[in-house]
């Protein structure tokens, strides 16, 4: 026989699982900028066919033509993303820098690398 504080313990953990259960998942919504974009320009059939125009994020990984990159930190200051990342790029070479997100209200970014040597305008694809 369970006693009324049982009852009410029991009801509070499974009120407590729903809501966890409910909520999103750690990381769901805290990096809205993943996935694919054209780099400078808008993201058509013809240009998301151009690999050397392709950027596709994830939350783990910036692909490129130019380089692959782990994510290996990541803050958000409301639409200013800055991000820690590890790129190998295709003679692989392993460089450590971090770059900027700059999220715009028309669906692109501005991206901005430490040495500002490869700074683009990011159009988002249709998913």
């Amino acid at each position: 026989m369970v006693s009324r504080s049982g009852n009410r313990a029991l009801g509070v953990a499974v009120l407590a699982v729903w809501g966890m259960a409910s909520a999103p998942a750690p990381g769901e919504d805290d990096f809205p900028i993943v996935g694919t974009y054209t780099r400078d320009e808008q993201c058509r059939a013809t240009t998301a066919a151009r690999p050397d125009l392709l950027v596709k994020i994830t939350r783990k990984e910036i692909a490129s033509n130019m380089a692959i990159c782990e994510i290996l930190n990541r803050k958000r200051d409301g639409k200013i993303f800055s991000v820690h990342v590890g790129c190998k790029t295709p003679g692989d070479q392993l460089i450590l820098g971090d770059v900027t997100f700059t999220i715009r209200d028309n669906k692109t970014l501005d991206f901005e690398d430490q040495d500002h040597t490869s700074d683009a305008v990011l159009h988002k694809c249709a998913e």
